[in-house]
């Protein structure tokens, strides 16, 4: 029986509710069509709600805190065997088509990266490179959001080859001209967009696959929905804003929560109690905005991703007409979620409601994965690794601490887990805090603080009541500690196999 394949389809920063199945707000055809044929996990958990962390946890199986990459700005340590390194041992061919963010945009001797902003422009250097890239032996790749000045690599190369010379006019400085306090929301002509490199190249890989006869792994790494909000014609006005739903804060909701979260809605907010090291942490500002301009920015999110679904579609088109589709598993996910205006809150930050924890994920496999269904089955996406390569017949590494959940994925169980962990550590110490959620509560616990947060998910989904210091829950969150230190003890992982008793 041949080796089935694998392909990863991911986004960037997208709330879990932004599917069209399950939200009429917003059209994605495509991924509903995954919906429709593969299983559908409503309850599924980054591990960080920052990029570089997951991204590192979705190839190592390993927690942020184990891997090495805990925070924006540091690098996956190289020695980290990734799902990439262990299929290709096994015969696999690997490719990264999109956004890797595995490494930050600096770089020092002591720890090189290869996305550093020195080497985003220098089209020969990526024009020659050839090596492998944290398990997968091709990678195109480029560091832009949208019209942000990281735009370089091989989306640049693209972009030339296919006669866009005007460039420039669509990036921000230093890399472009483009004034962004004046053009707002449109953005490059559909052509010359991301979403269409990425679908093309990925496209083109698999042909060679096919041609080739060989098995791969392949991961078409899309950078939207994640902000700045700009999209192509006509998605930049597909969506009404007049007709989204614009999540407010509820008066009074953080007045339980701990001070960071008051302090985002204040105009000119001092944190220097959270300043530790040279780099100021995420998202710790003034959360405050204009309403019409925040409904404005959810009717272009909702474009981004309609755009990005169309590009999804030219990627399974594109598997059918091969006649991969059948021996090809399929997971799409997103990095971690998203805010604007939930809760008062922009983008993302340290901030563990559901709304940045939770992400969508979809897996088919047919013949496999039972199609149509959706669960509530506790998933995180540090069990992505470990799930593929029991789906594939490979022994998962002892040095991997998520949970093998091909049983759930193949409907024989109904669930593995009966709890996720999620971390996020954007200082070494003022702003580190990690989450215990079970089936119906969330714990979160901050490293050196007498505050927390202690949600009821069940009588309190929009996670308005913070429980922590109410006393009549002074035994449930004395359970739920205890619970969240065996969560950490089951977290660690065992390097090393036993094989004698001496």
């Amino acid at each position: 029986m041949k080796k089935p394949n694998i392909l990863w389809i991911t986004s960037d920063q997208q709330h879990w509710d932004t599917l069209g199945a399950f939200n009429s707000e917003v059209s994605t055809p495509n991924l509903d069509r995954l919906i429709n044929e593969g299983m559908t996990f409503t309850r599924a958990y980054c591990p960080n709600p920052t990029c570089t962390p997951t991204r590192s946890s979705l190839i190592t199986g390993m927690y942020p805190s184990q891997h090495g990459a805990w925070s924006l700005g540091t690098k996956l340590r190289e020695d980290v065997p990734t799902i990439g390194d262990l299929l290709r041992d096994k015969g696999y061919r690997s490719a990264l088509i999109g956004k890797a963010h595995f490494s930050p945009r600096g770089s020092t001797e002591e720890n090189p990266s290869l996305e550093s902003a020195d080497k985003f422009r220098d089209l020969e250097f990526w024009k020659n490179y050839n090596d492998p890239y944290y398990g997968f032996e091709h990678i195109e790749l480029t560091r832009n959001h949208t019209n942000r000045a990281g735009v370089g690599m091989h989306y640049l190369m693209w972009l030339k080859e296919n006669g866009c010379d005007n460039w420039q006019d669509y990036f921000k400085p230093p890399a472009g001209t483009m004034d962004s306090k004046k053009e707002k929301w449109k953005w490059i002509p559909e052509e010359f967009h991301y979403d269409k490199w990425i679908a093309e190249r990925t496209n083109a890989m698999l042909e060679e696959y096919k041609e080739n006869d060989e098995n791969f792994f392949l991961w078409a790494s899309f950078f939207d929905p994640h902000p700045p909000y700009y999209v192509s014609e006509p998605y930049d006005t597909m969506y009404d804003p007049e007709k989204v739903t614009l999540p407010e804060v509820v008066p009074g909701e953080h007045d339980k929560n701990p001070p960071h979260f008051g302090l985002t809605q204040k105009e000119n907010p001092d944190f220097s109690a959270y300043d530790e090291d040279a780099y100021p942490a995420l998202a710790m500002k003034s959360h405050l905005h204009d309403k019409e301009e925040m409904k404005k920015n959810i009717a272009v999110y909702y474009g981004m991703i309609t755009m990005m679904d169309k590009y999804i579609g030219k990627i399974l088109d594109k598997l059918d007409e091969l006649g991969l589709s059948d021996n090809t598993m399929i997971m799409f996910t997103s990095d971690h979620g998203h805010v604007h205006g939930h809760h008062g809150l922009k983008n993302k930050g340290p901030f563990h409601y559901e709304d940045l924890l939770r992400v969508p994920l979809i897996a088919r496999y047919p013949g496999q994965i039972p199609a149509g269904k959706v669960t509530d089955a506790l998933q995180s996406l540090v069990d992505i690794t470990p799930t593929f390569l029991s789906m594939t017949g490979h022994n998962v590494p002892l040095s991997m601490a998520g949970k093998d959940q091909s049983d759930v994925w193949r409907g024989k169980q109904e669930r593995i887990r009966d709890h996720v962990v999620v971390e996020y550590r954007h200082q070494p110490t003022a702003m580190f805090l990690k989450s215990y959620v079970n089936q119906r509560y969330k714990l979160t616990v901050y490293y050196n603080r007498e505050y927390g947060e202690l949600f009821d998910l069940e009588e309190d989904p929009e996670e308005l009541h913070n429980l922590w210091d109410d006393p009549k829950y002074k035994e449930l969150k004395a359970e739920l500690m205890h619970k969240f230190l065996w969560a950490e003890f089951e977290t660690e992982p065992l390097y090393m196999e036993r094989v004698s008793s001496t």
